[in-house]
């Protein structure tokens, strides 16, 4: 990527409509119902009470996932700007996005630890994100020469307490109600709900580009190889540290897809509705950085999900084979 490309995409203006949010918002609430009609309340009992994958989760994602995500900005800071970098950073310090709890039941991993990290990385964003996007922001800036100062971060703590009540805590709760006392609606609903929701998410995709239309086509190309390295590294240490602590094969999807996928949803929040990049330089490559990883890691996390749930269907049908033999 050229000084040129790289100026120029830096002065892109991303703008995202507030009633698409809502309504993509809405949706994601119905399909966190939709997730839980499968989960039974005795599994989060299991899931703190033997606390292995849920401490590995919080540190791939707390931790891991925004040192690498500084390791690999200032590998690539001979080819991409700053700004860029600052907003790959920003991507990984935000906490794992709630579409997570769906992917994680499409592939077949366990779905009551995808909720119990999403609900916990939410809860820690206030001081996590805040503190992650200056510690290694400003190490980014530092080791790849870039003077610049990082502005302060300050995540609305209302925002991240809607974020939990009404996109995870209320569906989770309605879902979790109908399976133990509706459990006959509650099969009923689970299946349809599951392929409707693919094709929610699929036109999000679709709105999203066509939102952003001109933004996007003048630098897709090289904001796509960005993020798909970016997002291929994350899902890699979630897999990677699940397969090296022998974790079961649940967990280990699991703890693969909430790694790879990040509330980037709460970056724009912070980019679009507070000031504070006011005094920055142009940063179009930070929005449009973040507003990309909005859209790959459905893409990405569907991708996954199928992967693991094609697998889950070839192992059972082996198992089949081999108990009929």
């Amino acid at each position: 990527m050229s000084p040129e490309t790289a100026a120029a995409i830096d002065q892109i203006q991303v703008t995202l409509n507030a009633g698409g949010m809502n309504t993509i918002n809405i949706v994601l609430a119905f399909v966190m119902y939709g997730v839980s009609l499968g989960i039974k309340p005795g599994t989060f009992i299991k899931v703190f009470s033997e606390p292995r994958s849920v401490i590995l989760g919080l540190i791939c994602q707390l931790i891991l996932l925004p040192a690498f995500t500084c390791l690999l900005a200032i590998f690539m800071s001979w080819w991409i700007s700053p700004m860029m970098g600052l907003g790959m950073i920003l991507v990984a310090s935000c906490p794992g996005g709630n579409i997570s709890n769906f992917m994680s039941s499409l592939a077949k991993a366990n779905v009551e630890l995808s909720v119990s990290l999403t609900a916990v990385t939410t809860a820690l964003a206030v001081l996590m994100t805040p503190f992650n996007f200056w510690l290694w922001g400003n190490a980014y800036l530092h080791f790849a020469a870039v003077h610049a100062d990082i502005p302060t971060l300050v995540i609305p703590l209302m925002d991240v307490f809607k974020t939990i009540f009404i996109l995870l805590g209320i569906p989770l709760v309605a879902g979790i109600l109908t399976s133990r006392f509706l459990p006959k609606v509650a099969a009923f609903l689970k299946k349809p709900l599951q392929w409707i929701s693919i094709l929610f998410f699929i036109a999000m995709v679709i709105l999203a580009f066509a939102g952003n239309m001109d933004a996007f086509l003048r630098c897709v190309k090289y904001i796509f190889l960005v993020v798909f390295i970016h997002n291929l590294v994350a899902l890699m240490i979630g897999h990677g540290i699940g397969t090296a602590f022998r974790v079961p094969e649940e967990d280990r999807r699991t703890l693969t897809i909430e790694t790879g996928i990040q509330n980037s949803g709460l970056g724009l929040v912070l980019l679009l509705g507070t000031p504070l990049f006011a005094n920055f330089p142009p940063h179009g490559g930070l929005l449009v950085i973040t507003a990309w990883w909005g859209i790959w890691h459905i893409v990405s996390g569907l991708a996954t999900a199928f992967y693991f749930n094609r697998k889950s269907w070839r192992n059972s049908g082996k198992k089949t084979s081999a108990t009929a033999s």
